[in-house]
């Protein structure tokens, strides 16, 4: 995954959209994580300790990647817009 920009003035839609494919992709990979943690926790194949760190992890990645989705969203939308202005 290309490293996040809060920047997105110098990017056109296609752009935006490649971080939004991308930001899709980690959200799988954010589910996957936790359903394997829980998987190992259930056969207790990680500790109580252990299981809450990652779980606390997770919800962190996890709360970041909805931010940057919405931001996404909110960037699809202006440039939407800008295209619907100029015809």
């Amino acid at each position: 995954m290309r490293p996040w920009t809060d920047d997105f003035s110098g990017c056109d839609l296609e752009e935006i959209l490649k971080y939004q494919a991308e930001n899709r992709e980690w959200n799988k990979q954010l589910r996957l994580r936790t359903t394997i943690l829980v998987n190992s926790r259930l056969a207790k194949s990680v500790s109580q300790d252990d299981y809450l760190e990652g779980r606390r992890v997770l919800h962190e990645d996890a709360a970041e990647c909805r931010s940057r989705a919405h931001i996404l969203d909110q960037q699809i939308a202006r440039h939407s817009t800008l295209v619907t202005h100029s015809r």
